[in-house]
């Protein structure tokens, strides 16, 4: 039996992960979650309500930056960590930096220091494409050597990038930093801008849209970013590796909107604003590595996740 531990497991990547590991059935799997209300926690209840009793799967009601009440409440040491909890959202970190050091930061360091105390070999971590900030140099590759974050948020992910490392080469863990592009899909949280956008949409609302559309992200279906995380559980080749998790395909601002009219049958109502603080203009995606050392191959286009995610809209 192979314990695993997901921090954010109730959450939007988080649960879809957990939805995986449990079609196996030689896994068990604890989730950790503090359910904070970023966003309404009914949302998240709903995620694990399936598996409240299964065998398989704990349940952890707790806050990573209470190192011991985290402790005591692991009964399965785990063999693998995937750390996807969270302060999450470049904008909401501009009000709150310290509360996103103090959550993602030291919750991240607090978490690598149960991993050495409980011999756990491996240790996969959410980071973010936005550790790439203003880089020019697109598409974006793991071996660029300077990273410009210009967020809270953002210097969150570069500073747990670090803390891995450093336990990586003290303690023998091998840390996995993966470097997710913009996911969408189903359960995507209520302020990310796709949902966001396609719910006002739907209901007659004008959309707030900063800039002049065209920013560009390189989307990614959370279906991809599940099997990337998959491989990235199983990965054996070096004890500290970094890899981007996107689509390797760029989207402005301007087409997804045109998208989500097409998708919804709708026609948007925009709310121009300027340029918001801490706001990149472009992500990009160079998946060379990923493809190569942990097969990752992105298989949803733009448009047919659009699709799957306005099914489960409909459905809610």
């Amino acid at each position: 039996m192979r314990n695993v531990l997901v921090t954010g497991g109730a959450g939007f990547i988080g649960s879809h992960l957990v939805d995986r590991l449990i079609g196996h059935d030689d896994v068990h799997i604890t989730v950790l979650d503090s359910f904070e209300p970023f966003y309404d926690p009914r949302e998240k209840e709903a995620n694990v309500a399936a598996w409240a009793d299964l065998p398989q799967v704990q349940i952890i009601r707790a806050d990573l930056r209470d190192m011991d009440a985290v402790q005591e409440a692991v009964t399965h040491p785990p063999d693998v960590i995937v750390h996807l909890a969270a302060r999450a959202g470049v904008r909401p970190s501009l009000e709150d930096p310290v509360g996103y050091q103090q959550v993602n930061v030291m919750g991240t360091q607090n978490l690598l220091e149960l991993a050495r105390l409980w011999g756990t070999p491996q240790f996969v971590f959410a980071s973010s494409s936005s550790v790439y900030g203003t880089d020019p140099n697109v598409p974006w590759r793991e071996d660029h050597a300077v990273l410009r974050p210009v967020s809270p948020y953002a210097s969150t992910k570069v500073s747990g990038e670090l803390l891995g490392h450093v336990y990586s080469h003290l303690y023998a863990i091998r840390f996995v930093a993966l470097r997710f592009f913009t996911v969408y899909g189903p359960r995507q949280r209520p302020d990310l801008a796709i949902r966001k956008f396609a719910e006002r949409m739907r209901d007659g609302t004008a959309i707030p849209v900063f800039g002049d559309g065209s920013t560009r992200r390189d989307y990614t279906f959370v279906s991809d970013t599940v099997d990337g995380i998959l491989a990235a559980m199983n990965y054996d080749a070096e004890p500290y590796a970094v890899f981007n998790l996107g689509n390797d395909r760029t989207v402005t601002l301007t087409h997804m909107i045109e998208a989500l009219e097409r998708t919804l049958g709708v026609e948007a109502v925009i709310d121009r604003h300027g340029p918001q603080p801490g706001d990149v203009p472009q992500t990009w995606a160079d998946l060379t590595h990923a493809r190569n050392a942990l097969g990752y191959h992105p298989q949803v286009p733009f448009e047919e996740g659009l699709e799957r995610f306005v099914r489960w809209l409909d459905g809610r």
